[in-house]
């Protein structure tokens, strides 16, 4: 659908890492938050999770964003017409749709994540609500399609096939969808998205493009590879596009497969795409317990939540399962489905605890 500008597809060499981030995959990168970063509020910028579909565009001086489609003035913007629009800043949890596929039976195909492709970042840039009201939208208009410079070959399809995934025009429309030119502070970088990516709160990360160079007003349902073929639940043949984050959460406290004090303090997040949270357990063996939750550090961050309490002697078995104001609950298990996508069964995390 869209045309990368000349030199944009020149990819870089994957960066170095030092540790700030689990490698799953050098080219093109994708790299999990590391066990121990996960217990920050706000994960540490350089050790925020990076999914990539293709190898890192590079970006350029030139770049704009084209506004097309469904509009009464299709336009071209500047980085620098983007700068001088009204800012917003958010605190958001994006996790990638794929996250926990290890912990799926049998491991689906995909990208073998573990647990750490979650991370909470603070995002500056322009509502996205605000280049489309300038455009004009049709009265019939029904998604916008968000189109990245990233592209290349798929073994399933023909020829380049370029990273493309729409939004209901609602979502599109709200004011806290970003088009997003900062990261904690500073500039994005080209593995999250420079100079351009979307952020689409409450949505996993898919729907946050990255590497945004145009977006195209729809009156009829976008059909692209990345709508259809993949970011799917495909479970008995039915076909549907991920979308919103299912109720989720993850101990950080103890670290799985550690030592833990008798008297301990289990803690960890809980997020939903679907509402706040409402609740969280915390199981010891089979016994539940309530757990105390905190403030999110804002409308769209993982709700912190602890639980004092003794353990017993020996391997210990902690749980937790969060509920959200929708009234839906993590699952034991989730229904498996062939492309390892929305796994927020509740997790163990095994701990020894000394006598």
């Amino acid at each position: 659908m869209s045309h990368a500008a000349d030199g944009v597809l020149e990819s870089l060499p994957a960066p170095v890492t030092d540790g700030a981030l689990d490698v799953v995959r050098a080219h093109p990168l994708c790299a999990e938050t590391p066990v121990p970063l996960l217990q920050h509020a706000v994960t540490p910028r350089e050790s925020v999770y990076v999914r990539s579909n293709f190898e890192t565009p590079r970006a350029h001086a030139g770049w704009t964003l084209a506004v097309a489609g469904a509009v009464a003035s299709a336009r071209t913007i500047s980085l620098s017409e983007l700068a001088a629009l009204p800012q917003r800043e958010l605190v958001v949890t994006m996790e990638c749709a794929g996250n926990w596929r290890l912990g799926m039976d049998p491991v689906p195909e995909g990208e073998p994540w573990k647990y750490g492709a979650v991370s909470t970042t603070r995002w500056g840039g322009v509502s996205l609500a605000s280049l489309l009201e300038r455009a004009g939208v049709a009265a019939d208009a029904m998604e916008v399609v968000a189109c990245g410079a990233d592209a290349g070959p798929r073994d399933d399809a023909e020829g380049m096939v370029r990273f493309e995934r729409s939004l209901p025009l609602a979502v599109a429309m709200h004011p806290d969808t970003l088009v997003a030119t900062h990261m904690d502070g500073e500039p994005l970088t080209p593995d999250h998205g420079a100079p351009l990516r979307l952020i689409v709160p409450n949505w996993y990360g898919m729907a946050s493009v990255k590497w945004l160079n145009e977006l195209v007003v729809r009156t009829t349902p976008f059909t692209g590879y990345f709508q259809q073929r993949r970011y799917v639940f495909e479970i008995d043949g039915n076909v549907q596009p991920v979308s919103r984050a299912l109720v989720k959460s993850m101990i950080v406290t103890p670290a799985p497969d550690t030592s833990a004090p008798r008297d301990c303090v289990v803690r960890g997040w809980a997020w939903s795409g679907f509402g706040d949270i409402t609740a969280v357990e915390v199981a010891v063996g089979e016994v539940w317990y309530a757990a105390t939750l905190g403030a999110p550090a804002s409308a769209y961050a993982w709700t912190p939540f602890e639980l004092a309490v003794a353990l017993p002697p020996g391997l210990v078995t902690l749980r937790s399962r969060a509920t959200d104001s929708s009234g839906a609950t993590q699952p034991e298990r989730i229904e498996w489905n062939r492309l390892g996508y929305g796994n927020n069964g509740v997790r163990a995390v095994t701990v020894s605890v000394d006598s």
